[in-house]
């Protein structure tokens, strides 16, 4: 059953059934050492895609290549429409486009479009293994030099490791061997199993640099929020558990980017449009602000309740601009 499976002559069926369960253990290997990175919940149909647009994928020659191919196909395809009209866009304001965070939404797109290139090499090469097209596996791996040459440019993607590994045993004098029907188990199972690592890993980075886009425009929220809230404030905090008690000092929220300079004790923040939330904590107190701009984003107002039972009003006040 496995030779026939795999492809293989009923005398090779120990090869194939080997090649079926490295297959298994690697899959196993692979999702268990991530199985702490929670995936997004709702996913894109990307084998499809990868069907859809295998042609495209393999004449990619450059990074210009790959956001061509983003912008006019697979970034609407995976429902990414606005990161696609961005790139279209390419605004000629540098302020604009750092504040749209377009170079780090470039460089997202180009490694999305590289995961994708890199899993449906894998997986290519992983079902001609399995019939035995040795001859499609060499091709896959070196029909198009310079598309190949691009591959190899993605040094920092996890899976580059393993097409480096699967073109050395490609390109072995054993492959050439086996190419001419002398079969070597050992390698036909040692490119099976880097394919089938190259696979998995571009499948979960693919995974990975598509939820970062489809977060790319609430990262721009919220980079746009910590720049209103930059700044010197005086604070006002009334507490009602402590007979109207009211407490006045002076916070300074730095630019964005500098969490390492943000007020002790603040742990947590968020701000979206008008709305601004705080969370505090020290070693017996944790605290949350519900906070709103108001006066053209001047002052804020708002509510806070502590784990002491405390509640009351907070305004604030600024007293300085945001200092870089």
């Amino acid at each position: 059953m496995y030779g026939q499976f795999f492809g293989l002559h009923p005398t090779r069926s120990r090869i194939g059934l080997a090649l079926a369960l490295v297959t298994i253990a690697v899959l196993g290997t692979c999702f268990n050492a991530s199985a702490d990175e929670a995936l997004p919940s709702s996913i894109p149909d990307f084998p499809s895609v990868i069907r859809t647009y295998s042609h495209q994928l393999t004449k990619i020659e450059s990074d210009k290549d790959a956001i061509n191919l983003f912008v006019s196909a697979i970034g609407p395809t995976l429902q990414l429409d606005d990161a696609a009209k961005t790139l279209r866009m390419n605004p000629s304001s540098v302020k604009l486009m750092n504040e749209l965070l377009v170079p780090d939404l470039t460089a997202t797109a180009r490694r999305l479009i590289g995961n994708l290139s890199a899993w449906r090499l894998a997986s290519t090469v992983r079902e001609a293994m399995k019939g035995r097209q040795l001859a499609t596996i060499h091709e896959q791996l070196f029909g198009s030099p310079e598309a190949r040459t691009w591959l190899d440019q993605q040094r920092n993607m996890p899976w580059n490791d393993s097409l480096t590994q699967l073109t050395t045993l490609i390109t072995s004098p054993e492959w050439s061997r086996e190419s001419q029907g002398d079969s070597i188990p050992t390698l036909l199972i040692s490119v099976l199993e880097q394919a089938t690592r190259m696979e998995v890993a571009a499948m979960q980075a693919t995974y990975q640099e598509w939820d970062r886009i489809r977060n790319w425009k609430d990262r721009v929220r919220g980079l746009r929020g910590q720049a209103r809230l930059c700044g010197t404030w005086q604070w006002i905090i009334h507490n009602h558990q402590r007979n109207h008690q009211e407490q006045k000092f002076s916070l300074v929220f730095p630019p964005a980017g500098h969490s390492e300079s943000l007020p002790p004790g603040l742990v947590e923040y968020f701000i979206l449009g008008e709305n601004v939330y705080l969370r505090w904590e020290t070693d017996r107190l944790a605290q949350e602000d519900s906070l709103q701009f108001s006066k053209e984003g001047h002052r804020l107002e708002g509510t806070f309740v502590n784990s002491q039972g405390g509640w009351g009003s907070i305004s604030g006040k600024r007293t300085a601009s945001c200092t870089s």
